[in-house]
């Protein structure tokens, strides 16, 4: 009944009480993390695993505390009285001690009176993420596991039992990797300067996007050691609970402002869906964005659409609303998508909005093909529309808004910049529409899938 996986960055620094005026640097994390949260709660998990860097690595195995309740607070970082709480689940740890029978990575269950820190007290590995999710109102036991320096595949396999126990356990649950990328990225980096911190950091976050699993788990150990990371085990950990899955990837926020990179992001299971492996079909590793880009390339040198290739993952191959937007550097150069789909798969809908975007956006200028190489493209997949109420139901940064009165309707995607109110979002939407501020409105809000 695994509900959602998130990956989140750890620095004491994003907890306002620690970070006092050096949040503002931090912002994208800041709302990521709080977008996470509220996706998080809003799943409604009964169950919590956290998976974290930090803590005892072992010879033997995954280290998990047993003592009822961890707490945990940054007073060492200047703020004690910023504080969490994390229950353990006693059943979920004894499942997945009956899964890991005979395997060579095992939970490694630790008693207070062996590791009294340890097991009293939450590492911050663990409570910055739990502190974002607390706060979004989230309180629920489960289980804090550490990592171990085992094979990436035995960590994987490792994932995959762990996934088995949580089905036995019969409770909605979610899973936080908690992870720092590269601590390399600038002069005054943490851990030192490396031209391939950055690399690394890139690549990963591409390999999520394209839920290129296999290709992470072959990554060059050396592009590893390189980068200085604390967080490509705990995602491979909580990759292995995705085994042969279908899942969405959802990368929220990436930033490197203090040389440490911290990705937010989340990984949605499709129960049912099984993932295309490598070399299953033509399209089994088209993206989004990719097609938007292929499909515009393709119009304008043969002013034709786009067919997509066979053997397209479940993700292209569904039914939805989609939105195109094209940027050349910072600046729009054009947004044009569906609310609902009119297409027979998700990859057609795609195409033709991609084309409707770079050619049809009345504000721009056509594209022509020798700008292909300057732009940048993104795609917001649409969940249906569903009708609020009032205002109150509303949430600029997790909801995009749709705005009717009688045949006129405006669209604003969700977490837009300098859209921080929900009047703002629903101001815009109704100048879109042409639809005064007297009139009487029709609200809907719907979520996205940004790919970017």
């Amino acid at each position: 009944m695994l509900r959602i996986i998130g990956i989140s960055p750890h620095p004491p620094l994003i907890i306002p009480e620690v970070g006092g005026e050096e949040l503002s640097r931090v912002n994208s994390t800041v709302k990521g993390l709080q977008y996470l949260a509220g996706q998080v709660t809003e799943l409604g998990p009964r169950c919590l695993v956290l998976i974290t860097p930090h803590g005892p690595v072992l010879r033997e195995g995954i280290a998990t505390p047993v003592g009822e309740t961890l707490t945990g607070h940054f007073g060492r970082f200047g703020a004690p009285g910023a504080k969490v709480a994390f229950s353990i689940d006693q059943q979920l740890l004894l499942l997945t001690e009956r899964e890991t029978t005979g395997e060579a990575v095992r939970p490694v269950p630790l008693q207070p009176a062996d590791y009294p820190g340890f097991c009293r007290e939450l590492d911050h590995g663990a409570a910055v993420p739990l502190y974002y999710l607390q706060q979004a109102g989230l309180s629920v036991p489960g289980m804090h596991l550490t990592i171990s320096l085992f094979p990436y595949r035995e960590l994987y396999r490792f994932g995959k039992s762990l996934r088995r126990a949580i089905e036995k356990r019969g409770l909605p649950a979610a899973v936080i990797a908690s992870a720092d990328l590269s601590h390399r990225l600038t002069r005054d980096a943490p851990a030192g300067y490396s031209p391939r911190g950055a690399e690394f950091d890139r690549l990963l976050v591409k390999l999520l996007q394209e839920r290129r699993v296999e290709d992470i788990l072959n990554i060059d150990p050396h592009l590893v050691e390189e980068a200085g990371e604390c967080g490509l085990r705990p995602i491979i950990i909580a990759l292995g609970m995705l085994d042969g899955e279908e899942f969405e990837p959802e990368i929220i926020s990436y930033e490197g402002p203090f040389g440490v990179g911290y990705l937010v992001a989340a990984l949605h299971p499709r129960p049912g869906g099984k993932r295309d492996k490598p070399g299953e079909g033509e399209g089994s590793k088209i993206t989004p964005t990719g097609l938007a880009r292929e499909a515009l390339a393709h119009y304008l040198r043969h002013g034709s659409y786009f067919t997509p290739p066979r053997g397209l993952p479940s993700l292209l191959s569904q039914k939805a609303g989609a939105f195109v937007t094209i940027k050349k550097g910072r600046e729009l150069r054009g947004c044009i998508g569906t609310i609902e789909p009119v297409k027979p798969n998700l990859a057609e809908e795609i195409s033709y909005n991609a084309v409707s975007a770079g050619l049809r956006d009345p504000r721009f200028e056509p594209v022509r093909l020798e700008d292909l190489d300057q732009l940048s493209f993104s795609v917001d997949v649409l969940t249906p529309p569903e009708k609020v109420e009032s205002m109150g139901e509303l949430d600029p940064k997790r909801y995009g808004v749709i705005v009717k009165s009688g045949y006129r309707s405006g669209l604003l995607l969700p977490d837009l910049k300098g859209v921080n109110t929900v009047e703002e979002q629903v101001s815009i939407a109704r100048r879109k529409a042409g639809i005064a501020p007297e009139e009487t409105i029709q609200l809907y809000r719907f979520k996205v899938i940004r790919y970017s």
